[in-house]
């Protein structure tokens, strides 16, 4: 018999799991695929948007979207094209009961328990297929599938130590070449987002300010300390490395974001003696708030460019 067996929503940059259907089912082939979904978590972020993961009488299909993907197991003589449908409804729902905010800033698995009750309602209507109601987007469905079928992943690719290293350089029918990391693209900004670029280059504008304001004082004073010059400018460099990683993607972002705040902090601590305390106040909460910024602007997941 044909059906979907269960079905979970993963967030693609750590693979926590947001949410799941009830599996019932506990054949060992149900066992060992549930290995795969794991497996498969924390590989999302190097695999296309669209996926098959064929396991001998199963199959885990797969979307990948926003940052979220949306897993499911079906038998091995489930449609396909039933099975993505069902995967781009469980998507529609979700991006519209949830925003972007909220998945990035889960920290505890299956936090968002109540969308299991929609996979449980859903997957019973595809098990239906009799009263399915959806079939007038199963021809577009079939023919997006036609055009741009899905990557087709092997058992023995998953279970290598380098299973998706290759992947990297591979062509993908519909994508092209998977891009490496440092060409990923972020998530959104967000109006937050956006205002912490602005202090954090306003931030870098009056220490570079200050900086030339403290060259003058140096050369009409020859007692003046060149260390506060140095340390101006360290402040806007420091500012301005914060923009840049806030659009743009690099390796171990995160880390340099932090080690930047920690300079900007250096910085101010050294030129306790030249600014006030709201001064001081100012400059470390900008920093502060523009690395949080940079913590929450995650890589997204490739948009599928298809409509059912």
């Amino acid at each position: 018999m044909s059906m979907i067996l269960s079905a979970s929503v993963v967030r693609v940059r750590d693979g926590l799991p947001l949410s799941a259907s009830t599996d019932y089912e506990q054949s060992s082939g149900v066992q060992e695929c549930r290995k795969y979904f794991k497996m498969l978590s924390r590989k999302l972020s190097q695999l296309p948007d669209r996926c098959t993961l064929k396991t001998g009488q199963y199959n885990i299909n797969f979307i990948s979207s926003l940052g979220v993907s949306y897993m499911m197991l079906c038998t091995e003589n489930y449609p396909s094209v039933l099975a993505f449908c069902f995967l781009d409804e469980l998507q529609k729902e979700f991006i519209t009961t949830y925003n972007m905010m909220k998945t990035n800033t889960a920290i505890r698995p299956y936090c968002f328990i109540e969308f299991d009750n929609f996979i449980q309602r859903t997957k019973q209507r595809y098990n239906n297929t009799r009263s399915l109601s959806t079939k007038m987007n199963l021809a577009d469905m079939q023919t997006e599938i036609k055009l741009r079928p899905p990557y087709q992943i092997s058992v023995s690719e998953l279970s290598s130590a380098n299973g998706f290293a290759h992947l990297s350089t591979a062509d993908y029918k519909g994508t092209g070449k998977i891009s490496a990391a440092p060409h990923q693209r972020l998530e959104p900004v967000t109006l937050p987002g956006i205002v912490s670029f602005v202090l954090s280059l306003l931030c870098g504008a009056l220490n570079l300010i200050r900086g030339f304001h403290a060259i003058e004082s140096l050369l009409q004073n020859e007692g003046e300390d060149f260390s506060y010059v140095i340390a101006f400018f360290l402040g806007t460099a420091a500012c301005l490395y914060q923009c840049y990683l806030f659009v743009y993607y690099t390796g171990w972002r995160n880390v340099k974001s932090f080690l930047t705040f920690g300079l900007i902090c250096l910085c101010n601590m050294y030129l306790y003696e030249l600014r006030n305390l709201w001064q001081l106040f100012f400059h470390v909460t900008v920093g502060a708030f523009s690395t949080l910024q940079i913590r929450l602007r995650q890589p997204q997941g490739k948009s599928p460019d298809y409509n059912v």
